[in-house]
């Protein structure tokens, strides 16, 4: 029941952050994890190129799906693949989405994940402009799938904005979360604990953040951060920046009894407020 969270400084060459993110996740399984966690954009930061990395993944003629399948089947570890952009599976020339992947200590994909909160925002940085919808297309569903280590649900980054896609991954059976990410620096240095915290309790589910931590390409600076939050809020392991392995047991006895004495979800009373003559029905 040993989980492992991995923050990279990911750039734009792929063999090197595969390298890298190579490296870490032997680290995670030497330290006993059976489920890993990649940031977002580990395998490519900062390039132009995404809709022609996208096809050429999905074409069998990239580097990154191989390199995946093979890194999960030599150290017996299942993977969350932060993201990688892809197509559609039955849509190969539509825009990219960015997919968040679970691969399974065989090498075979579970689950796919797309995520569904693109970042468009203008943030006080040196980038100052955000567009993923320029880049990639939205996703349309959930995902919450079994592990050796509990029931996982699976988003990214933006997602953690969104507290009623945590509370569907939450009624779906999650029992934790993967959020990978590369938020900025500005963002990270007002929300992001609080977001992954917040989640964390509100769910009553572990958070998995794993995220960029460090400068990238054209002067973008990621907030790092990442770290493994219980199911009571409690921050159980965190890395400022750099690279770095998290490895944490889940102690799902406990979370159970937790979930038990406070059973928040058998006591919501509504999903979707109707705002009626200025009040909430």
């Amino acid at each position: 029941m040993t989980l492992a969270v991995i923050q990279m400084v990911s750039q734009t060459d792929i063999q090197t952050n595969l390298a890298a993110a190579r490296r870490l996740l032997e680290q995670a399984a030497e330290a006993g994890a059976r489920l890993a966690v990649l940031p977002e954009n580990f395998a490519a930061m900062g390039r132009s190129d995404l809709v022609a990395l996208g096809r050429a993944e999905a074409e069998g003629a990239g580097p990154i799906l191989p390199w995946l399948k093979q890194a999960a089947r030599d150290l017996s570890l299942w993977i969350v693949a932060g993201t990688i952009p892809l197509p559609p599976d039955d849509q190969p020339l539509a825009k990219v989405r960015a997919c968040s992947l679970l691969v399974d200590d065989h090498g075979q994909r579970v689950a796919r994940y797309e995520k569904l909160h693109l970042f468009d925002a203008d943030v006080s940085d040196a980038r100052g402009r955000y567009r993923e919808s320029d880049d990639y297309a939205a996703g349309e569903r959930l995902v919450v799938v079994d592990t050796p280590v509990g029931r996982l649900g699976m988003s990214v980054c933006y997602d953690l904005r969104f507290a009623e896609l945590y509370t569907a991954l939450r009624l779906a059976g999650a029992e934790l979360i993967s959020a990978p990410s590369a938020f900025t620096a500005v963002t990270g240095q007002a929300h992001w604990e609080m977001l992954v915290r917040t989640r964390a309790i509100e769910t009553q589910c572990y958070m998995l953040a794993a995220a960029q931590g460090g400068e990238h390409p054209n002067g973008r600076m990621t907030h790092g951060h990442s770290s493994i939050v219980d199911f009571w809020g409690q921050v159980l392991a965190e890395q400022a920046t750099g690279e770095a392995v998290l490895v944490v047991d889940r102690d799902a006895a406990a979370q159970t009894a937790t979930r038990q004495r406070m059973p928040v979800v058998m006591h919501r009373r509504f999903t979707t407020p109707r705002i009626v003559s200025g009040t909430l029905e």
